[in-house]
């Protein structure tokens, strides 16, 4: 089917979201015999092959939006891949089928692999480099804290608006050198701070349940592609969100202009990254705060996959028991 045809099919969420959680599941499913082994590319490429696989036997017309495929070392699928039979609804993938490559490797909490649909045209193109990113959870007046805001007015802004005190806001940031600056002027506050050393979809998404989770605030640099994803994490479960992209290089600007990126300077809000109704799944690899990791006994594994709807608002937590002997990819 041309993609002009298959735009003309409608994007049902509710009958898709199925098959995304399949697509999820099977690349955790893939890096799970290489959890704790000490080799980050081998697990990365296992969750990338079987996710490319899953994808493929999908009844979609999609293309990636976003990913690292135009990095040479990176195993990715790659941005403008066309991935489905090509026969259903043209729609925009994002994806990391191994968000926490270093936490697999070094069986650390908190690796999943993530990926979100939406129709075609939904998501922003976000080239392979890196964005600042802020974002809260839901219940909070728009715009309530803004990225032209030093750390420490965030922390006070957010505080301001909970009614509480700046000691009482948990910020939850990547732990880089690059991060020492805000770190410190967070401290300055009285806030506390949770460290996180890879995977910042995962800390994004604490903010959308910071009863559970402790986290108030997700604040720093990391890769826009994942910021998208982010995004539409919680685009489904409320919460709001800014972007803007960072440029270190002139080929870094050269790959956005490719991506169809003019305004370089633009912030981008949650709904900006994410214009419409999408549907995202995230299954844990090694056990986190959000899913259990893969749990292994005699002749089986078992995942366990959040599955969300933006449209409806709908999360459903999904177990899946399969046989070690049979491969989950063609279920």
């Amino acid at each position: 089917m041309s993609a002009s045809a298959s735009a003309t099919v409608q994007f049902h969420d509710r009958m898709l979201s199925l098959g995304l959680a399949r697509v999820s599941e099977a690349a955790a499913l893939a890096a799970a015999r290489l959890v704790g082994r000490g080799n980050e590319k081998r697990a990365d490429q296992a969750a990338v092959d079987a996710m490319r696989r899953q994808l493929n036997m999908l009844e979609i017309d999609g293309v990636g939006v976003s990913g690292e495929g135009e990095r040479a070392e990176a195993p990715m699928l790659f941005v403008g891949e066309r991935v489905g039979t090509g026969s259903g609804p043209a729609v925009d993938i994002a994806l990391d089928p191994l968000e926490g490559t270093t936490l697999t490797a070094k069986d650390m909490p908190n690796a999943l692999t993530v990926i979100a649909m939406g129709p075609r045209g939904s998501m922003l193109h976000a080239p392979d480099v890196y964005m600042d990113k802020l974002a809260v959870g839901p219940g909070y007046p728009v715009d309530v804290v803004a990225l032209a805001m030093a750390p420490g007015e965030r922390v006070r802004a957010l505080a301001a608006a909970r009614g509480c005190s700046p000691e009482d806001i948990t910020v939850c940031i990547l732990e880089r050198p690059r991060h020492a600056e805000i770190i410190a002027e967070v401290r300055a506050t009285g806030a506390a701070i949770r460290l996180i050393t890879d995977g910042d979809v995962a800390g994004v998404i604490h903010c959308a349940e910071a009863e559970t989770t402790g986290i108030d605030m997700y604040m720093g640099s990391g890769g826009a592609p994942e910021g998208v994803l982010a995004a539409a994490a919680l685009k489904c479960m409320g919460g709001q969100m800014w972007g803007r992209l960072i440029f270190r290089n002139d080929e870094e600007v050269a790959r956005a202009r490719r991506a169809g990126i003019e305004n370089l300077d633009r912030v981008y809000a949650r709904d900006e990254m994410v214009r419409a109704d999408v549907i995202f799944s995230a299954t844990g690899v090694t056990n986190g705060s959000i899913v259990q990791g893969i749990r292994r006994e005699p002749g089986w594994l078992t995942t366990e996959t959040i599955l969300m709807r933006s449209k409806t608002g709908s999360v459903r937590r999904m177990i899946y028991r399969t046989p070690v002997d049979r491969p989950a990819a063609g279920r």
